[in-house]
């Protein structure tokens, strides 16, 4: 069998997003509307920005009581968030997950810089994440061999 792309295993292909000066609130109505876990922050010249989670809005929001209705989506957003192109393979990208900490990748086309979308670790199937895992382990062993 193939590796899936995360282009191809994306559950939602259109973007979801808001702009820099909408409110932790309305992020989170956008995000409950597409059902689902993370917001793209996009500028009028649909550049990415950054990305705001349900782990954000945990986080930095609840967790220092902001009132969601006041705050800035730009001043909890993650900046600058790693991105990935569409050929990315899944296992691949479930290993850059598990090694940086986050479970969503927003997926950038290469050649024109358009945004297509978030990989969730939610897309990814049982195999494909067992398969990051045992190279995540891998890279694990080596770096202790090494160091």
């Amino acid at each position: 069998m193939t590796e899936r792309t995360v282009f191809q295993s994306m559950a939602q292909r259109h973007v979801v997003s808001v702009g820099p000066s909408a409110s932790v609130y309305d992020a989170a109505c956008v995000m409950t509307r597409a059902n689902c876990g993370s917001v793209l922050v996009i500028d009028a010249a649909s550049t990415l920005l950054g990305i705001v989670t349900e782990r954000d809005l945990m986080t930095r929001v609840v967790a220092k009581a902001l009132d969601p209705a006041k705050a800035l989506v730009s001043d909890v957003m993650t900046r600058g968030p790693r991105c990935v192109p569409p050929e990315t393979k899944v296992a691949d990208a479930v290993l850059i997950m598990i090694e940086c900490g986050f479970r969503h990748l927003p997926v950038i086309a290469a050649d024109s810089g358009k945004i297509l979308g978030v990989f969730s670790v939610r897309d990814a199937m049982p195999r494909e994440v067992n398969a990051a895992v045992s190279l995540a382990e891998f890279h694990e062993q080596v770096n202790d061999a090494l160091g």
